[in-house]
C-alpha cells in the first residue's frame, strides 16, 4: 500500500498571535482617536488601524500559498500568491534532513526543516512547520523506503 499524500505548511500559530496582537493595537487606537476627537486629532490616527490589520492578513496570503507535498516519490514545493515557484524533489535523491529551532520556535514545537539533496541547488528549507522533529523523521523514513541513503 502506498504512502499516503502528506502536505506540509507553515504553522498557524504565530499568524494566530500576530494577528490577535495587531487587534489590540488597532482598537487601542481606535479609542485613543474617539477619547482625542473633539481636541483636534490627526485624521491619521483613524487610518492607521486599517493598515496595521494588512499586517496580518499579508502573512495569512503567504502561508495559504506556501506548501510542501510528499506523494508517491517526490516532495513538491510550491510557493507564490501571483507567481509561482515549484520545485520538485525525488525522495531518493534526499541525503539529510536537518531541523533547527530557536527558542520561541521550541516553545511552541515549530522549527525550520532543511532537507539536503544530491545535486546543485542542494538545500530545500521549509520555514516554521508543526512539530518539526516528527516531520524530519516521517521524510527521512520515506526517503529511505525509496532507496535514498541513510543518514539523519
Amino acid at each position: 500500500m502506498p504512502d499516503p499524500e502528506m502536505t506540509i505548511r507553515p504553522t498557524a500559530r504565530f499568524l494566530k498571535l500576530g494577528a490577535i496582537l495587531a487587534a489590540v493595537l488597532a482598537l487601542a487606537l481606535e479609542v485613543l482617536y474617539l477619547t482625542q476627537r473633539g481636541e483636534n486629532s490627526p485624521l491619521w490616527l483613524i487610518a492607521l488601524p486599517p493598515l496595521i490589520m494588512l499586517w496580518p492578513a499579508e502573512r495569512w496570503f503567504r502561508r495559504q500559498y506556501s506548501r510542501a507535498v510528499i506523494t508517491g516519490d517526490r516532495l513538491r514545493n510550491e510557493t507564490g500568491v501571483l507567481s509561482r515557484s515549484t520545485r520538485n524533489i525525488q525522495l531518493s535523491k534526499i541525503q539529510d534532513v536537518r531541523v533547527d529551532q530557536g527558542l520561541m520556535q521550541r516553545l511552541w514545537n515549530v522549527g525550520d526543516l532543511s532537507i539536503e539533496t544530491a545535486g546543485e541547488t542542494s538545500r530545500l528549507t521549509l520555514r516554521n512547520v508543526d512539530r518539526p522533529q516528527a516531520l524530519a523523521d516521517e521524510i527521512m523514513g520515506r526517503a529511505q523506503q525509496k532507496g535514498a541513503p541513510a543518514q539523519s
